[in-house]
């Protein structure tokens, strides 16, 4: 077997990752509106590309799976780069909690098939578990040392109570109670003056 160098190891070319960005943002769509049974041919016509482009890419369903979750937590892990230096700290823990029951109800179709991802491989489990506490972690951590938050709770008791509340989610209305529940969960952990009016 030979090892491959850095200078032997080619990079993707071009088309091969915009075929692959095309690819998650289809799968993204087309998950959303039909869940985990959503047909990959479906992923690659809205991607505008052959279905052997989407198997060189993603060889399994679940590898496709993985990787519109891994995107997802990405992006949240972005956002809360973002609202450390662009928002009040309360305001920032808010607003990200606001964007997960976002990302919820916009991927509501996609449940299922980031169930099927997340909870699969433990490596998977691993790396959104750390990086969304770690994303949460660093925004409650500032509202905590600008004295406007509890320092009792962590960022994995605010996940869970996430998690608890977007179970609502097949009820009518459950959106505007849950972004409600998310106020009314953020106001409690404030301290005095912090507190939302």
């Amino acid at each position: 077997m030979v090892e491959q160098t850095e200078k032997t190891r080619r990079k993707p070319r071009a088309d091969a990752i915009r075929n692959r960005e095309r690819l998650l943002a289809a799968a993204k769509t087309v998950f959303s509106r039909g869940g985990s049974d959503a047909s990959l041919e479906a992923v690659a016509r809205q991607a505008e590309v052959g279905i052997g482009t989407l198997y060189r890419h993603f060889p399994t369903r679940e590898s496709l799976f993985e990787a519109v979750y891994r995107q997802e937590v990405d992006h949240l892990s972005e956002l809360a780069e973002q609202l450390k230096d662009d928002a009040e700290p309360v305001d920032a823990v808010r607003r990200w909690l606001h964007a997960n029951v976002q990302l919820v109800a916009t991927k509501k179709g996609m449940l299922t098939a980031l169930a099927l991802a997340a909870y699969a491989p433990s490596e998977l489990y691993a790396y959104s578990f750390d990086r969304l506490t770690t994303a949460l972690g660093i925004l409650l951590n500032r509202a905590v040392a600008a004295g406007q938050m509890r320092a009792d709770v962590t960022p994995e008791d605010l996940l869970r109570a996430l998690v608890g509340m977007c179970y609502m989610r097949d009820h009518p209305g459950w959106l505007e109670a849950v972004q409600r529940l998310v106020d009314v969960f953020v106001d409690g952990l404030c301290v005095g003056a912090a507190k939302a009016g």
